[in-house]
């Protein structure tokens, strides 16, 4: 029986197809893209096609408005620093308390050197509260970056009508579309959005290629200074292979979003159904009315995730406990925290993450599986007795260290 891969928020597989169109550039089409020769000519070409995939899938005016960057770490550093760097009156940053460590970890970062960061804070939902955010637009704000969709749980985030507030005072507006990328359709010409970031192995491209949107006319300073690639904005010798790759899987994505939308979705909702009708104590997280349509995150009561997802793998299945940059932590995520989530519950969260590859087949062998793995792990938890939770859990594990 094959194994079920539920953890594309953190990798996708590449597509096979994408796989063939890229294996020309690392053999006969080696040029560089800078070179006036032929061999340089054409992968300068295969260049231009890809960017020009990119700006359909997002919906960008100008084909020039795509640089292509390593992957959605580097351009949401580039953006945030490039919105300091050209505006150094300015020392205030404005996110939310669930962003991407990406995000979060370089704020933290910018706080040592003097910046101030508000970071807005969510309901139980995981939702935005837009009167703070409008209290805190001002002069001295230099860029907002709100994710488009929160990575655990799949929450989508209003980031459009954010961007016009943010535009109608003045400030730079940054959003991290890395999970949202070829899930929902984008249209950034009829946005107010001056920067976003994507990431090439979400969406069955390769790793180590992304993009950072640039709408034209934002003020804009380099991260990477050197050459003269991608208009002076990025330097560095294309990851031309990659990029090839990245085009073609935008182009795919654009294909399959109907499908993203509506069998990717039924497979989600079928999964989440099966497993919350047979185990006890257990809820989805997030604001299920407003997520991507693969995600689902379910905080099981009393147990931990990480053990939960040990016996999953035994089994052939693999999904997560909170963001794959941040697994390995004992403690539980900070998105689980920021929403309230009660220590019991936060603690034994897991998020499954499906793909077009998914099948209704491998959705009901999960289910089948998760009820007598979370009934294995009570029997041994402090806070779960013969006939349910104990009564008050928060006493029921109370451990004195010597």
């Amino acid at each position: 029986m094959n194994d079920i891969y539920m953890d594309n928020n953190a990798t996708t597989m590449v597509d096979p197809a994408i796989v063939e169109a890229m294996l020309p550039f690392f053999t006969e089409q080696f040029g560089n893209p800078s070179s006036l020769h032929s061999f340089g000519n054409k992968v300068g070409f295969a260049l231009k096609q890809a960017r020009k995939q990119v700006q359909n899938l997002l919906g960008a005016e100008h084909d020039s408005e795509i640089i292509f960057t390593s992957c959605g770490s580097e351009s949401d550093s580039t953006a945030i620093l490039s919105a300091l760097k050209a505006q150094p009156e300015r020392r205030e940053i404005i996110t939310t308390v669930v962003e991407h460590p990406a995000v979060l970890n370089l704020c933290e970062y910018l706080e040592t050197e003097g910046y101030t960061v508000h970071k807005l804070e969510v309901d139980s939902k995981g939702r935005l509260d837009l009167d703070a955010y409008a209290k805190l637009l001002s002069d001295n704000v230099a860029i907002v970056s709100v994710m488009w969709a929160n990575n655990e749980t799949g929450t989508i985030f209003p980031v459009e009508k954010m961007a016009e507030m943010a535009d109608e005072a003045g400030v730079m507006f940054h959003t991290d579309a890395v999970q949202a990328g070829g899930k929902i359709p984008m249209n950034l010409q009829e946005t107010a959005i001056h920067m976003l970031s994507l990431s090439g192995h979400k969406l069955h491209a390769p790793k180590g290629v992304g993009v950072l949107y640039l709408k034209r006319g934002t003020r804009f300073r380099p991260l990477l200074r050197g050459g003269h690639q991608e208009r002076g904005r990025r330097a560095g010798t294309e990851n031309a292979a990659s990029i090839v790759g990245l085009g073609l899987a935008c182009e795919q994505a654009m294909k399959h979003m109907e499908y993203e939308n509506t069998f990717v979705k039924a497979l989600r909702d079928r999964l989440q159904e099966g497993i919350l009708q047979q185990v006890p104590n257990a809820f989805a997280t997030g604001d299920v009315d407003n997520r991507l349509p693969n995600t689902l995150n379910i905080a099981f009561e009393y147990i931990e995730g990480e053990a939960i997802l040990l016996l999953m793998n035994k089994m052939g299945i693999a999904a997560s406990s909170g963001s794959a940059c941040t697994s390995g932590s004992l403690e539980p995520s900070h998105v689980m925290k920021a929403m309230g989530i009660p220590y019991t519950a936060a603690h034994g969260t897991v998020r499954f993450s499906l793909s077009r590859y998914n099948t209704m087949e491998e959705v009901e062998r999960v289910i089948e599986a998760i009820p007598p793995i979370v009934a294995k792990l009570r029997k041994l938890s402090p806070y779960w007795g013969e006939n349910g939770p104990v009564e008050n859990p928060d006493q029921a594990f109370a451990p004195v260290y010597a």
